[in-house]
């Protein structure tokens, strides 16, 4: 854990992928303050605290885009298991979903050069499984603008 992190940034970090991983989406600062029993400007600071240690990425109004892998707005990577759905903020990160759920994953998508479809099924067990993916970005540079990488 980041020195400048406090157990209360922990604490809401855990609360945003339990909820995640539970099947719900990313939740809004409100819901974070009520789970955690803290004030609204608490929950605001841990936030820019996660978010300063690329822990998430926050939108200008403070409230969560990316708790990565997922995203917390509509995007071309639509993850999906049984019952649930997320979207990832890119290729990568819908594979970073699968391999977290361990669950049979449908990940739709389009290719970023022609625009066709993609379908691509990751089994429950992916460990085995052999994707080649191509990046445009190195993945040493995408934090230089990580909305737009």
């Amino acid at each position: 854990m980041p020195d400048e992190l406090r157990e209360i940034d922990v604490e809401l970090r855990r609360l945003i992928y339990d909820r995640l991983m539970g099947g719900g989406s990313v939740p809004v600062k409100k819901a974070l303050a009520k789970a955690a029993k803290i004030g609204m400007r608490e929950t605001s600071e841990a936030l820019e605290r996660l978010a300063a240690a690329h822990m998430l990425v926050l939108q200008g109004d403070g409230e969560i885009l990316m708790a990565n892998p997922f995203s917390a707005v509509p995007t071309p990577f639509v993850v999906s298991a049984a019952r649930h759905s997320w979207y990832g903020n890119c290729i990568w990160d819908a594979m970073g979903i699968a391999a977290m759920t361990h669950r049979n994953i449908l990940v739709e998508a389009s290719c970023s050069c022609c625009g066709s479809a993609m379908a691509l099924r990751v089994p429950q067990d992916c460990r085995a499984d052999e994707r080649v993916a191509h990046f445009a970005i190195p993945a040493a540079h995408w934090w230089d603008d990580i909305v737009f990488n």
